[in-house]
Parts: C-alpha cells; structure tokens; sequence
C-alpha cells in the first residue's frame, strides 16, 4: 500500500473537528467527495458532508496481488476502493481460496465489526486506488453522520443476504444455477458494459472458487453456453451477450 498524499488524520477527537482545507488539498478533497457521492457508502449524503468526512481519509494505491489486510489481524482500517477490483478470501486447511466477494469501485473492503478481527483476506486483483480511513476516526464519524452509520448498515445487510443467497444456492441448487446467479450478481458488481455486451474480468478458476465448484464444470458450462451464442469466455474475461439467455440455459442444466 502506497499513500498517495499527507494529509491521514489521526485520534478520535482529531476526526471530529472539521480540518483546515486549503489549496491543493481543497482541490483533491472536492475531486474526492465528488467522485464518492455516487458510491453507496455515501447514498443520499449531501455534497458538504461527504467532503467532510472524505478529508479525513488518506488515498492509497495498491499493486495487483497485494494484500488489503490478512487473515487474522486486528480490524485497522475501512478501505473504499475508488478504482480496481480486489477478492475477499477464506483460506481452507489444505490451502484451498474460497472467494467470498468479488469488490469493485464503490464497495468498502472492512470487518463485520470494527472492534474485531478479519475473518477473510483481502487481496488486489489488480492495480487500485483506495480511500483508507482509520477506525477510531470512521467509528467517530459514523456518529457524528447518522446517514453513514446507516448506509454501513444497509451494505453490510446486504452482503449477508448474498451470503445466505449462496448457501442456500449450494445446498440445493445444481452447478449451472448457481453459475449463472453467480455471474448475474457479478453485472452489478464488476460487470462493464462494452460494445453491447457485459464484460466480467474474472478467470475460470476464480468463477470456481465463487460458486463452490471445480475448474473443469465451470470451463465445460462455459464452453456449452459459448456454443450457444450466450457467451464468449476468454482466460480472464467472460463477455456475456444474452443475459436472458443464459439465466433459462441455467435453469434447464
């Protein structure tokens, strides 16, 4: 992780005064808010408070294959990805990923609880840029902002609602369904629009590991649905044509 200016704060009572915004700094700071206010962190926020509560955050740039946090350490930081795409991981016993969450530009990479420890990693996919704010400081703004502490709550519901969506999707769905909503889901997540299509930048093997299954099934589903004008795949893209398409080819596998 590489901060990309001076201007990190520190200390529960420095992050509830308002700090001195001048020059260059306003600028970044404005540039910031302005990018962020679509994000849902920052759903229905004014422009002036998510200016506020961004030029308490430090920008940092991380290098594909990083580390975000590991496995076990202490909750430190909330990091909101800006730009990249990084992959929230469990590690099995015998050295298995299991892929979690794929994260994107918008989503808070953080622990269920700040006063915890992750129970995941979290790793860059590929080169990103992040606004990283200390605990103490976004514990304080979260009360000083209650439309913060709000959105934290609706994307962390979220989250464990898709969770309960893929337990339930493993347990009693069979591997073409579970690909298929898997891939759905990722639209909205890391999904790009080009050329009339949607490109989803994931490899088979990391497709595998988010719905629970081995290479070969994915690379054979993939093959079939390519077959069949649904999709095209290469080794780290899949560009889907026809979503419709694909949902009714999944439900009849």
């Amino acid at each position: 992780m590489r901060p990309l200016n001076n201007g990190h704060i520190q200390g529960h009572e420095e992050a509830l005064q308002a700090p001195a915004l001048t020059g260059a700094r306003e600028d970044a700071t404005l540039r910031r808010a302005a990018l962020v206010q679509s994000f849902p962190l920052f759903a229905s926020m004014s422009q002036s408070d998510c200016r506020d509560i961004v030029s308490r955050a430090h920008e940092c740039e991380f290098s594909r294959g990083e580390k975000i946090f590991p496995e076990g350490d202490p909750v430190r930081s909330v990091t909101l990805l800006t730009s990249g795409s990084a992959k929230i991981i469990q590690l099995a016993q015998n050295g298995t990923e299991v892929i979690l969450r794929i994260v994107g530009p918008g989503d808070i990479v953080m622990g269920f609880c700040l006063q915890c420890s992750h129970g995941s990693l979290a790793q860059v996919r590929y080169d990103s840029r992040a606004l990283v704010w200390d605990t103490s400081v976004f514990e304080a703004l979260v009360v000083r902002f209650p439309e913060l502490q709000r959105n934290v709550l609706n994307i962390l519901s979220h989250r464990l609602r898709e969770l309960e969506e893929r337990y339930r999707e493993v347990s009693t769905e069979n591997v073409g369904t579970r690909l298929s909503h898997q891939l759905m889901r990722l639209f909205t997540q890391v999904g790009q629009r080009t050329n009339g299509t949607i490109e989803i930048n994931l490899s088979r093997e990391e497709l595998a590991q988010l719905t629970g299954t081995t290479l070969f099934t994915v690379s054979r589903l993939l093959s079939n649905w390519r077959e069949r004008g649904v999709l095209r795949a290469r080794r780290e893209t899949v560009s889907v044509q026809n979503v419709e398409a694909l949902r009714q080819l999944a439900e009849s596998e």
